[in-house]
């Protein structure tokens, strides 16, 4: 296999830039880019759930009875048997529709 003369070239300078007499170099230039990029991004994404969360709607969406969700064959082993274990009931809908909200 034979490789053209740029392409070896090409190979030792990014081999010698890899082990350049500049250990702490890329500690800086993480740093930097921690500072310049990753917090500022962090920023903008919590601003963006901020402002997402107040124009939520909190209301329970409308229930559709489709016959392929929520059939229960048997009873859960734990509480009234309807309820499954990790039951949310702002989020999830029983057989016959949403729990009534207390809030």
């Amino acid at each position: 296999m034979s490789v053209s003369p740029a392409a070896l070239a090409a190979r030792r300078v990014l081999a010698a830039a890899s082990h350049s007499s500049h250990e702490g170099g890329g500690a800086k230039t993480w740093k930097i880019l921690t500072f310049v990029l990753a917090l500022p991004g962090v920023a903008v994404c919590i601003a963006n759930v901020y402002l997402k969360m107040q124009a939520h709607s909190h209301a329970a969406p409308e229930f559709v009875p489709y016959p392929h969700l929520r059939i229960r064959t048997k009873k859960f082993p734990w509480g009234d048997g309807n309820h499954s274990l990790f039951h949310n009931p702002h989020a999830n809908a029983l057989p016959g529709g949403f729990e009534e909200s207390h809030h």
